[in-house]
């Protein structure tokens, strides 16, 4: 028997594990374990709320995870209840799925002021992520700076600008609802270092934007390069510049603004005992696609700042890690004897939610080649013994559904859901 253990229950994870029932079949038993006593990680708190088709895919892992050779164990945490040295010594392959669910920090002036949070926290805010429902979000009319040029900042600012109506069918958590509707954000600058050619905003998600019933995308038609040179692009990118190019061309008003605010780059943030206002310096790209200041600079009137400029894996003591990156440092995937990293771990926060399953079928390619067919290692049975002698309450997937079915039946009108928000509440609701 091969025994795996996988270390995050989100995307990646569970990939590695329908990787390694396919390879194995019933000669494996994978144990994925996660910190939170609910599973699926960034399906349930990254993807934005009113994404419900994106969410979807976690019917595809729960038929992966209600099969006999795979167990999900939750409100288990590496480190606090259980160290990687312990889990080597009782699993053939430990494969390392946390994801990278750090903020990158802006790195400029004024960067640790009240009011500037990074899109981890933000996201986690109105998805209803434990670590982040305490946030107090500056929602007071003062405007609002996001600092990224990708989907997560797409996805803040139209949570942002949203009516309440506009929510129908999500699953945003009552906490952020409530906020949202009691206070206003203002009008709303999308912060980009390079041009309209440069975004990494796909269509779908930029076109959502122009269908708002408060909010208009502005952009300044001096920012888009001749039309002809869209031709060079590729198709996807090609449509969303022509979002842009429509957005450019509209006249009408809502009483919010989405201000596409291209070749500029935030330098400073300043205020008074918190943000009011962020300085831009213009910027112009030169022959290798880079960004160069210009020495110019103009501030932006600001209450709130949401840093969309990508993320980190959080460290794990004795575990190599590549600083420049934010990940775990590996070779395609290896990190040291029975050892592994998969997904946004081993990648770092690249690719689409797709692209962790041929991620997860490689890396069990490897563990498949590296490992025997049978160690004699105690597994699954050598965790249980371990965490019950600390005294570790474990969460299963039969647990899971259990609060699932909480969650959906304390859903308002409209919503699939109501989440719960703290781990004393997802234990409860689990029952006997």
């Amino acid at each position: 028997m091969r025994h795996i253990a996988v270390i995050g229950s989100g995307p990646a994870g569970y990939y590695t594990a329908e990787a390694a029932q396919k390879a194995f079949g019933d000669t494996v038993r994978v144990d994925i374990v996660d910190r939170l006593p609910v599973p699926f990680g960034l399906i349930r708190t990254g993807v934005a709320p009113d994404h419900q088709s994106i969410k979807a895919v976690s019917r595809r892992y729960e038929a992966t995870a209600l099969g006999d050779n795979v167990r999900f164990v939750g409100n288990v945490a590496v480190g606090r209840d259980v160290s990687i040295p312990e889990l080597l010594e009782l699993y053939d392959a430990v494969v390392l799925a946390t994801g990278a669910p750090a903020d990158r920090p802006l790195g400029i002036p004024g960067d640790d002021l009240p009011g500037v949070i990074g899109s981890a926290a933000f996201v986690g805010w109105y998805n209803g992520h434990p670590d982040h429902a305490a946030l107090a979000p500056a929602l007071n009319g003062g405007g609002v700076v996001i600092v990224g040029n990708g989907n997560v900042a797409l996805d803040v600012a139209r949570i942002l600008a949203k009516a309440e109506d506009e929510f129908s069918g999500s699953d945003i958590v009552g906490h952020a609802l409530d906020r949202l509707r009691a206070s206003h954000a203002g009008d709303i600058t999308l912060l980009g270092r390079r041009g309209p050619h440069q975004i990494a905003m796909t269509p779908k998600e930029l076109g959502e934007l122009g269908h708002l019933s408060r909010a208009m995308p502005v952009v300044d038609p001096s920012d888009l390069p001749p039309r002809e040179d869209d031709d060079a692009l590729e198709p996807g990118q090609r449509k969303s510049v022509a979002h842009l190019r429509d957005f450019a061309a509209r006249s009408d008003y809502k009483p919010i603004s989405i201000v596409f605010d291209f070749f500029a780059k935030p330098v400073a943030i300043e205020g008074d005992g918190r943000v009011e206002r962020v300085v831009v310096e213009g910027t112009a790209l030169q022959p290798d696609g880079s960004a160069r200041g210009t020495g110019e600079t103009y501030a932006i009137p600001a209450s709130m700042v949401v840093s969309c400029i990508g993320y980190r894996t959080p460290k794990i003591e004795g575990v190599p890690y590549d600083e420049a990156l934010g990940r775990f440092a590996n070779d395609d995937g290896r990190i040291s004897g029975g050892l592994y990293a998969v997904g946004w771990a081993r990648r770092g926060p690249t690719g689409t939610i797709g692209t962790n399953r041929p991620d997860g079928f490689a890396i069990v390619e490897k563990i498949a080649a590296d490992m025997p067919s049978d160690s004699g290692k105690a597994g699954r049975a050598g965790l249980d013994a371990l965490l019950t002698s600390r005294g570790v309450d474990i969460v299963t997937f039969r647990d899971w559904q259990r609060i699932d079915a909480a969650e959906v039946a304390q859903a308002r009108v409209g919503a699939p859901r109501e989440k719960f928000v703290g781990i004393d509440a997802m234990l409860d609701a689990r029952g006997g």
